[in-house]
Protein backbone atom coordinates (compact mmCIF):
# COMPACT_ATOMS: atom_id res chain seq x y z
CA UNK A 1 0.00 0.00 0.00
CA UNK A 2 1.31 3.69 -0.97
CA UNK A 3 2.78 5.61 1.91
CA UNK A 4 0.52 8.71 1.98
CA UNK A 5 2.11 11.96 0.69
CA UNK A 6 0.95 14.70 2.85
CA UNK A 7 1.31 14.07 7.10
CA UNK A 8 -2.27 13.79 8.42
CA UNK A 9 -1.12 16.36 11.00
CA UNK A 10 -0.92 18.87 8.46
CA UNK A 11 -4.62 18.00 7.28
CA UNK A 12 -5.50 19.17 11.16
CA UNK A 13 -7.35 21.97 9.52
CA UNK A 14 -9.35 19.99 7.19
CA UNK A 15 -12.44 17.95 7.26
CA UNK A 16 -10.96 14.35 6.47
CA UNK A 17 -12.84 10.93 5.17
CA UNK A 18 -11.23 7.67 5.79
CA UNK A 19 -12.43 4.33 4.51
CA UNK A 20 -10.73 0.82 5.38
CA UNK A 21 -13.10 -1.38 3.66
CA UNK A 22 -13.78 -1.03 -0.28
CA UNK A 23 -17.44 -1.13 0.86
CA UNK A 24 -16.86 2.44 2.29
CA UNK A 25 -16.32 3.89 -1.19
CA UNK A 26 -20.16 1.97 -3.11
CA UNK A 27 -23.12 3.57 -3.16
CA UNK A 28 -23.88 3.06 0.44
CA UNK A 29 -21.72 5.48 1.48
CA UNK A 30 -21.27 7.73 -0.56
CA UNK A 31 -18.49 10.63 -0.94
CA UNK A 32 -20.04 13.83 -1.69
CA UNK A 33 -18.55 16.85 -2.36
CA UNK A 34 -17.82 19.34 1.34
CA UNK A 35 -19.45 22.45 0.14
CA UNK A 36 -23.38 23.65 1.48
CA UNK A 37 -26.37 22.47 -1.01
CA UNK A 38 -24.04 20.29 -3.26
CA UNK A 39 -26.36 17.67 -5.03
CA UNK A 40 -23.29 15.68 -6.74
CA UNK A 41 -22.37 12.78 -5.54
CA UNK A 42 -18.62 10.56 -5.92
CA UNK A 43 -18.95 6.79 -5.95
CA UNK A 44 -16.31 5.55 -5.62
CA UNK A 45 -15.13 1.55 -6.87
CA UNK A 46 -12.41 -0.23 -6.73
CA UNK A 47 -11.64 -1.38 -10.20
CA UNK A 48 -9.65 -5.07 -8.82
CA UNK A 49 -12.37 -6.98 -7.67
CA UNK A 50 -10.69 -9.84 -5.89
CA UNK A 51 -10.10 -6.37 -3.27
CA UNK A 52 -13.74 -5.81 -2.92
CA UNK A 53 -14.28 -8.25 0.38
CA UNK A 54 -10.93 -7.71 1.53
CA UNK A 55 -10.13 -5.95 4.90
CA UNK A 56 -7.37 -3.44 5.89
CA UNK A 57 -6.05 -2.02 9.01
CA UNK A 58 -5.23 0.80 7.29
CA UNK A 59 -7.05 3.66 5.17
CA UNK A 60 -6.87 2.60 1.63
CA UNK A 61 -9.00 6.11 0.68
CA UNK A 62 -8.07 9.63 2.00
CA UNK A 63 -10.40 12.68 1.44
CA UNK A 64 -9.35 16.08 3.52
CA UNK A 65 -11.22 19.32 1.89
CA UNK A 66 -11.44 22.78 3.45
CA UNK A 67 -13.10 25.67 2.30
CA UNK A 68 -12.21 29.49 2.95
CA UNK A 69 -13.78 32.26 1.35
CA UNK A 70 -15.36 31.38 -2.56
CA UNK A 71 -11.77 28.78 -2.93
CA UNK A 72 -12.27 24.54 -1.76
CA UNK A 73 -9.03 22.40 -1.34
CA UNK A 74 -9.09 19.01 -1.27
CA UNK A 75 -6.43 16.24 -0.76
CA UNK A 76 -6.77 12.81 -1.99
CA UNK A 77 -4.98 9.78 -2.06
CA UNK A 78 -5.78 5.82 -3.48
CA UNK A 79 -4.34 2.79 -2.31
CA UNK A 80 -5.47 1.19 -5.13
CA UNK A 81 -6.97 1.58 -9.10
CA UNK A 82 -10.87 3.44 -8.48
CA UNK A 83 -13.17 4.05 -10.64
CA UNK A 84 -14.98 6.96 -9.54
CA UNK A 85 -18.59 8.30 -10.85
CA UNK A 86 -20.16 11.41 -10.58
CA UNK A 87 -23.56 12.30 -10.70
CA UNK A 88 -26.49 14.71 -9.88
CA UNK A 89 -26.95 18.19 -10.87
CA UNK A 90 -24.66 19.74 -13.26
CA UNK A 91 -21.40 21.17 -10.95
CA UNK A 92 -21.19 24.75 -9.97
CA UNK A 93 -17.13 24.32 -9.46
CA UNK A 94 -13.93 24.20 -12.03
CA UNK A 95 -11.64 21.59 -10.51
CA UNK A 96 -7.93 21.55 -11.17
CA UNK A 97 -6.25 18.80 -10.12
CA UNK A 98 -2.23 18.29 -9.67
CA UNK A 99 -1.07 14.72 -9.09
CA UNK A 100 1.42 14.06 -5.78
CA UNK A 101 1.62 10.19 -7.49
CA UNK A 102 0.20 8.17 -9.84
CA UNK A 103 -2.11 9.53 -13.04
CA UNK A 104 -5.67 9.92 -13.81
CA UNK A 105 -7.64 10.06 -16.75
CA UNK A 106 -10.79 11.91 -16.58
CA UNK A 107 -13.60 10.65 -19.17
CA UNK A 108 -16.28 12.85 -20.29
CA UNK A 109 -18.31 13.74 -23.37
CA UNK A 110 -16.75 11.01 -25.05
CA UNK A 111 -13.38 12.70 -24.97
CA UNK A 112 -10.02 11.61 -22.22
CA UNK A 113 -7.28 13.44 -20.81
CA UNK A 114 -5.05 12.49 -18.68
CA UNK A 115 -3.28 14.36 -15.36
CA UNK A 116 0.12 12.87 -14.43
CA UNK A 117 3.87 14.77 -13.47
CA UNK A 118 4.17 17.86 -15.19
CA UNK A 119 0.33 17.78 -16.52
CA UNK A 120 -3.12 18.63 -14.16
CA UNK A 121 -6.88 18.59 -15.53
CA UNK A 122 -9.15 21.11 -15.10
CA UNK A 123 -12.41 20.05 -15.38
CA UNK A 124 -16.08 20.96 -14.27
CA UNK A 125 -17.74 17.95 -12.05
CA UNK A 126 -21.28 16.75 -13.05
CA UNK A 127 -23.05 14.30 -14.26
CA UNK A 128 -21.28 11.94 -17.23
CA UNK A 129 -17.99 12.38 -15.82
CA UNK A 130 -16.00 9.54 -14.93
CA UNK A 131 -12.28 9.12 -13.18
CA UNK A 132 -9.98 6.39 -13.55
CA UNK A 133 -7.38 6.74 -10.85
CA UNK A 134 -4.16 4.41 -11.02
CA UNK A 135 -2.72 2.85 -8.10
CA UNK A 136 -0.83 4.41 -4.93
CA UNK A 137 -1.94 7.26 -6.12
CA UNK A 138 -2.31 11.09 -4.72
CA UNK A 139 -3.09 14.40 -5.71
CA UNK A 140 -4.55 17.86 -4.80
CA UNK A 141 -7.90 20.04 -5.91
CA UNK A 142 -8.23 23.63 -6.17
CA UNK A 143 -12.43 24.40 -6.70
CA UNK A 144 -13.15 27.85 -7.61
CA UNK A 145 -16.95 28.59 -8.15
CA UNK A 146 -17.98 29.21 -12.16
CA UNK A 147 -19.91 32.13 -11.35
CA UNK A 148 -16.68 34.18 -9.95
CA UNK A 149 -14.66 32.67 -12.83
CA UNK A 150 -17.54 33.68 -15.74
CA UNK A 151 -17.60 36.73 -13.16
CA UNK A 152 -14.12 38.15 -13.51
CA UNK A 153 -14.12 37.13 -17.29
CA UNK A 154 -17.35 39.28 -18.30
CA UNK A 155 -15.08 41.66 -16.18
CA UNK A 156 -11.92 41.14 -18.50
CA UNK A 157 -14.05 41.16 -21.76
CA UNK A 158 -16.15 44.40 -20.64
CA UNK A 159 -19.43 42.66 -21.86
CA UNK A 160 -21.71 39.08 -21.08
CA UNK A 161 -20.64 35.75 -22.27
CA UNK A 162 -22.59 34.47 -25.31
CA UNK A 163 -22.43 31.25 -23.89
CA UNK A 164 -20.78 29.29 -20.83
CA UNK A 165 -17.04 28.94 -20.44
CA UNK A 166 -15.63 25.60 -20.70
CA UNK A 167 -11.78 24.98 -19.97
CA UNK A 168 -9.74 22.07 -21.98
CA UNK A 169 -9.41 19.29 -19.47
CA UNK A 170 -5.46 19.15 -20.27
CA UNK A 171 -2.90 21.60 -18.48
CA UNK A 172 0.34 21.49 -19.36
CA UNK A 173 2.43 22.94 -16.22
CA UNK A 174 5.77 23.68 -18.19
CA UNK A 175 4.33 25.99 -20.38
CA UNK A 176 3.44 29.93 -20.06
CA UNK A 177 1.24 30.96 -17.46
CA UNK A 178 -0.02 27.78 -16.25
CA UNK A 179 3.98 27.59 -14.58
CA UNK A 180 2.53 30.47 -12.55
CA UNK A 181 -1.06 29.45 -11.86
CA UNK A 182 0.34 25.52 -10.38
CA UNK A 183 3.12 27.48 -8.20
CA UNK A 184 -0.08 29.45 -7.27
CA UNK A 185 -1.92 26.10 -6.62
CA UNK A 186 0.81 24.30 -4.37
CA UNK A 187 0.89 27.73 -2.53
CA UNK A 188 -2.86 27.54 -1.87
CA UNK A 189 -2.63 24.22 -0.29
CA UNK A 190 0.51 25.07 1.70
CA UNK A 191 -1.45 27.82 3.22
CA UNK A 192 -4.70 25.66 3.70
CA UNK A 193 -2.58 23.73 6.32
CA UNK A 194 -1.49 26.53 8.06
CA UNK A 195 -4.05 27.78 11.03
CA UNK A 196 -2.71 31.66 10.76
CA UNK A 197 -2.00 31.52 6.78
CA UNK A 198 -3.90 32.99 4.26
CA UNK A 199 -7.54 30.85 4.26
CA UNK A 200 -7.97 32.43 7.81
CA UNK A 201 -7.36 36.33 6.91
CA UNK A 202 -9.98 37.61 4.50
CA UNK A 203 -8.08 40.73 3.29
CA UNK A 204 -5.33 38.35 2.02
CA UNK A 205 -7.87 35.52 1.07
CA UNK A 206 -9.45 38.07 -1.35
CA UNK A 207 -6.28 39.26 -2.97
CA UNK A 208 -5.48 35.55 -3.71
CA UNK A 209 -8.17 34.60 -5.49
CA UNK A 210 -8.49 37.79 -7.70
CA UNK A 211 -5.04 36.87 -8.44
CA UNK A 212 -6.08 32.62 -9.20
CA UNK A 213 -8.91 33.35 -11.31
CA UNK A 214 -6.73 35.32 -13.32
CA UNK A 215 -3.97 33.28 -13.44
CA UNK A 216 -6.82 30.65 -14.58
CA UNK A 217 -8.55 32.76 -17.38
CA UNK A 218 -4.89 33.50 -18.99
CA UNK A 219 -2.95 30.28 -18.27
CA UNK A 220 -5.68 27.67 -19.01
CA UNK A 221 -6.78 26.92 -22.06
CA UNK A 222 -10.76 27.57 -22.88
CA UNK A 223 -13.04 28.33 -25.22
CA UNK A 224 -12.99 32.33 -25.06
CA UNK A 225 -8.77 32.93 -24.70
CA UNK A 226 -8.41 34.23 -27.69
CA UNK A 227 -11.20 37.39 -27.02
CA UNK A 228 -8.67 37.69 -23.83
CA UNK A 229 -5.75 38.09 -26.39
CA UNK A 230 -7.14 40.90 -28.64
CA UNK A 231 -5.89 43.87 -26.77
CA UNK A 232 -7.10 46.63 -24.41
CA UNK A 233 -10.22 48.56 -23.63
CA UNK A 234 -10.15 52.47 -24.18
CA UNK A 235 -7.69 53.86 -21.44
CA UNK A 236 -8.80 56.50 -19.14
CA UNK A 237 -6.42 58.42 -16.50
CA UNK A 238 -9.22 59.33 -13.81
CA UNK A 239 -10.12 55.52 -13.62
CA UNK A 240 -6.42 55.43 -11.51
CA UNK A 241 -7.56 57.75 -9.17
CA UNK A 242 -11.19 56.77 -8.48
CA UNK A 243 -9.63 52.90 -7.92
CA UNK A 244 -6.70 54.25 -5.61
CA UNK A 245 -9.03 56.09 -3.46
CA UNK A 246 -11.30 53.00 -2.97
CA UNK A 247 -7.83 51.06 -2.11
CA UNK A 248 -6.76 53.58 0.42
CA UNK A 249 -10.69 53.87 2.08
CA UNK A 250 -10.80 50.13 2.24
CA UNK A 251 -7.33 48.91 2.35
CA UNK A 252 -7.85 46.77 5.61
CA UNK A 253 -11.17 45.18 4.27
CA UNK A 254 -11.10 42.06 2.28
CA UNK A 255 -11.82 43.91 -1.52
CA UNK A 256 -11.28 41.99 -4.91
CA UNK A 257 -10.57 43.38 -8.14
CA UNK A 258 -14.26 43.62 -8.96
CA UNK A 259 -15.12 45.87 -6.25
CA UNK A 260 -12.77 48.14 -7.08
CA UNK A 261 -13.18 48.15 -10.94
CA UNK A 262 -16.67 48.60 -9.82
CA UNK A 263 -15.88 51.96 -7.61
CA UNK A 264 -13.97 52.88 -11.07
CA UNK A 265 -16.25 52.67 -12.89
CA UNK A 266 -14.81 50.57 -15.59
CA UNK A 267 -14.44 46.25 -16.38
CA UNK A 268 -11.63 44.30 -14.61
CA UNK A 269 -10.21 44.33 -18.12
CA UNK A 270 -9.98 47.90 -18.16
CA UNK A 271 -8.32 48.55 -15.06
CA UNK A 272 -5.43 46.20 -15.45
CA UNK A 273 -4.41 47.74 -19.08
CA UNK A 274 -5.07 51.70 -17.44
CA UNK A 275 -2.71 50.61 -14.63
CA UNK A 276 -0.19 48.77 -16.61
CA UNK A 277 -0.10 51.60 -18.69
CA UNK A 278 0.45 54.34 -16.63
CA UNK A 279 1.61 52.46 -13.18
CA UNK A 280 3.56 49.71 -14.50
CA UNK A 281 2.31 47.80 -12.66
CA UNK A 282 -1.34 45.57 -11.98
CA UNK A 283 -3.81 46.73 -9.38
CA UNK A 284 -2.98 43.89 -7.46
CA UNK A 285 0.61 45.50 -6.89
CA UNK A 286 -0.38 48.76 -6.74
CA UNK A 287 -3.01 47.37 -3.79
CA UNK A 288 -0.17 45.61 -2.22
CA UNK A 289 1.63 48.78 -2.10
CA UNK A 290 -0.89 50.88 -0.86
CA UNK A 291 -1.93 48.27 1.95
CA UNK A 292 2.41 48.91 3.10
CA UNK A 293 1.71 52.55 2.65
CA UNK A 294 -1.33 51.95 5.10
CA UNK A 295 0.65 49.60 8.14
CA UNK A 296 3.11 51.99 7.59
CA UNK A 297 1.36 55.18 8.37
CA UNK A 298 -0.51 52.95 11.56
CA UNK A 299 2.88 51.95 12.93
CA UNK A 300 4.20 55.50 12.88
CA UNK A 301 1.22 57.52 14.61
CA UNK A 302 0.99 54.49 17.05
CA UNK A 303 4.47 55.15 17.94
CA UNK A 304 4.08 58.70 17.80
CA UNK A 305 0.81 58.77 20.00
CA UNK A 306 -1.46 60.04 17.26
CA UNK A 307 -2.79 56.79 16.49
CA UNK A 308 -5.60 55.12 18.45
CA UNK A 309 -3.32 52.90 19.97
CA UNK A 310 0.53 51.08 19.77
CA UNK A 311 -0.54 48.01 18.03
CA UNK A 312 2.13 45.80 17.57
CA UNK A 313 3.99 45.25 13.91
CA UNK A 314 2.27 41.82 13.72
CA UNK A 315 -0.83 43.33 14.76
CA UNK A 316 -0.72 46.33 11.58
CA UNK A 317 0.84 43.38 9.58
CA UNK A 318 -1.95 41.10 9.93
CA UNK A 319 -4.99 43.89 9.34
CA UNK A 320 -3.66 44.67 6.06
CA UNK A 321 -3.51 41.37 5.19
CA UNK A 322 0.26 40.30 5.49
CA UNK A 323 0.20 37.04 7.53
CA UNK A 324 4.26 36.19 6.82
CA UNK A 325 6.44 38.27 9.48
CA UNK A 326 9.20 37.98 7.65
CA UNK A 327 8.03 39.10 4.10
CA UNK A 328 6.47 42.00 5.24
CA UNK A 329 9.32 42.85 6.94
CA UNK A 330 11.22 42.41 3.27
CA UNK A 331 8.75 44.27 1.70
CA UNK A 332 8.35 47.20 4.13
CA UNK A 333 12.27 47.74 3.96
CA UNK A 334 12.21 47.21 -0.06
CA UNK A 335 9.95 50.35 -0.01
CA UNK A 336 10.79 52.94 2.87
CA UNK A 337 14.58 51.78 3.25
CA UNK A 338 13.62 50.38 7.17
CA UNK A 339 12.07 48.03 8.78
CA UNK A 340 8.55 48.29 10.35
CA UNK A 341 9.67 47.87 13.96
CA UNK A 342 12.63 50.66 12.76
CA UNK A 343 9.85 52.96 11.57
CA UNK A 344 7.54 52.62 14.86
CA UNK A 345 11.13 53.36 17.31
CA UNK A 346 11.86 56.53 15.12
CA UNK A 347 8.72 58.27 15.52
CA UNK A 348 8.50 56.90 18.86
CA UNK A 349 11.72 59.00 19.39
CA UNK A 350 11.00 62.22 17.21
CA UNK A 351 7.72 62.27 19.33
CA UNK A 352 9.36 62.57 22.93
Amino acid sequence: MAVPVIDPAQLALFDVVRARHPGDLDGRLRVTERVAKSDRIYTYQLQNRALWSAKFDKPIFTLATRAAGSILASYADSSFATDVSVDGDEGDLFCFTTMLSGHITLLKNGSSATAMAGRGLVWRPGPGGRLLISDDNARTNVFFKVADVEDALEQMLDQRLRQPLEFGPDLDWGRGLAVSLKRQLDFVMDEFQRPDGVASNPVALASLTDLLIALVLCGAPHNYLDQLDRGASAVVPAYIRRAEDFMRAHGAEPIRMPHVAAAAGCSVRTLGHVFKHFRGSTPLGVLHAIRLELARDDLVLGASGLGASGASVTTVARRYGFTNSSRFATAFRRRFGETPAEAARRSARSSR
